[in-house]
């Protein structure tokens, strides 16, 4: 009897170790990366996407104002990663027509992806995805009590399976296939939502 369970302890802790090397960690926190220019290894692809020093540090800042259907896109170069834990943190600084932005993931290109974004005029947090550039409605939305200053926005994918948190809540969960491959990483906002961004973090295999 123990020499079966000293083996099976063993073969636990060797799969656990083994996925342990296949997932892979990222931070992304801009604090090596110069004001005024967009970061190392980021492909702005709309909007102006610039780190910015505060008194709490750099951070990556969306300052475009665009049109209300435009979408602000900036992707992650050498992100390539199918099953993900993504999160940010996010600050809605400005906008008229839109406010707040979030998370891209599974990016097969600028036009191509999922997003979950929460919206601070709207006060709620939805995940969509986008298909040659049109975004679909919402596969689900969540209503959030207004606040100012920084939350975290995170989405967890697995397979189909999508969910979606805001400081720490799990809020949406829904599930879908349109991008059942790897992808790129992202960040997003839409219109004129002037927003900012740090500690974005990926961990995914």
């Amino acid at each position: 009897m123990r020499t079966w369970t000293s083996l099976l302890a063993a073969l636990l802790l060797t799969t656990l170790a083994a996925r342990a090397r296949d997932e892979v960690t990222m931070t992304w926190s801009f604090e090596g990366d110069a004001p005024g220019a967009a970061p190392k290894g980021f492909s702005p692809a709309v909007g102006e996407w610039t780190v910015v020093k505060t008194d709490g540090g750099n951070v990556l800042a969306q300052s475009a104002r665009n049109a209300n259907s435009i979408f602000n896109v900036v992707l992650v170069d050498g992100t390539t990663a199918k099953d993900v834990d993504l999160s940010v943190k996010l600050k809605a600084v400005a906008g008229d027509l839109d406010q707040g932005g979030g998370l891209v993931w599974r990016a097969q290109d600028a036009g191509n992806y999922y997003v979950a974004r929460f919206n601070h005029k709207e006060d709620n947090l939805r995940v969509y995805k986008v298909v040659g550039g049109v975004r679909s409605p919402p596969f689900q939305s969540a209503e959030v009590k207004h606040h100012d200053g920084w939350t975290v926005v995170r989405v967890t994918m697995r397979g189909d399976h999508i969910e979606c948190y805001l400081d720490g809540k799990k809020l949406l969960d829904a599930h879908d296939s349109t991008f059942s491959g790897a992808g790129r990483i992202g960040l997003w906002s839409k219109a004129d939502a002037q927003s900012q961004f740090d500690d974005l973090t990926l961990a995914g295999d």
